[in-house]
């Protein structure tokens, strides 16, 4: 019965951390009403498994961690990532600034972009800014700095600086949590921060999702939901549970 309960709770948070990229032992203890040192064991198994990375606080994703291995082949809901991407290519237009977060979501996008697109690209991930040079006719924008532990991004007054003096077509992001009331949310204060500054440089913001993230939140709030133009989840535009969104005047794909 014990070793039952252990899996049940390690696939739980599996499941937990593969939806949300990164997750902390409070979170987790909150979530299945357990020790953080429990969780810590639990993370430690998992990490050995090699089914999730361990990071200062907590846990992320395996599929969101740069390396060999992270192929797609890791990538969580990996058919619903791809139809997302090829929905948000719909979005981008020849001749567009475009700012652009990470995640795998962000990345199975990137996969989707035509090679014969001529744009160019702004970002503060590093990961996003190598997958991009796999574009030809993209041009691409890394704006540096010390980059975040957390959300691997560049974060900081530099980061800001830099930002404020763009004014960018099109904003895609991926996101951790999105709710009708809540909003946007993240974890790290300085994520926030610079999720904030890169949607007050965009024109147009279009946020990328899984359904699973749906009706999630997290401790910071980046912005509301009517901030958003777009909300691009795997699912049909009309389906029920977008219509929280849409009665917000966000537009769906």
């Amino acid at each position: 019965m014990i070793t039952l309960v252990k899996k049940e709770r390690k696939e739980l948070i599996l499941k937990h951390v593969n939806i949300h990229s990164r997750v902390t032992f409070g979170d987790l203890s909150q979530l299945l009403h357990v020790s953080e040192e429990t969780i810590r064991r639990d993370l430690n198994e998992l990490s050995d498994e090699r089914l999730i990375i361990k990071i200062k606080g907590g846990a992320m994703a395996a599929g969101n961690h740069f390396s060999p291995q992270s192929e797609k082949s890791l990538r969580y809901a990996s058919s619903s990532k791809e139809r997302i991407a090829r929905k948000a290519v719909s979005l981008v237009r020849d001749g567009m600034i475009v700012l652009i977060g990470g995640g795998t979501t962000v990345q199975a996008f990137i996969e989707a972009i035509p090679d014969q697109l001529r744009a160019t690209f702004v970002t503060v991930n590093p990961h996003t800014c190598i997958a991009l040079l796999n574009k030809p006719n993209l041009e691409t924008i890394l704006i540096g700095g010390k980059v975040s532990t957390y959300s691997q991004t560049v974060i900081g007054g530099d980061a800001f600086l830099k930002l404020a003096d763009i004014r960018a077509d099109l904003c895609i992001m991926g996101t951790n949590a999105i709710d009708p009331t809540e909003g946007i949310t993240d974890l790290e204060w300085e994520t926030v921060e610079i999720k904030k500054a890169m949607f007050k440089a965009a024109q147009t913001i279009a946020i990328l999702a899984i359904a699973e993230k749906l009706n999630t939140s997290m401790k910071l709030r980046v912005c509301p939901v009517t901030t958003l133009d777009y909300l691009i989840t795997e699912l049909d535009a009309s389906h029920p549970s977008l219509q929280p969104y849409l009665a917000l005047g966000v537009k769906t794909l």
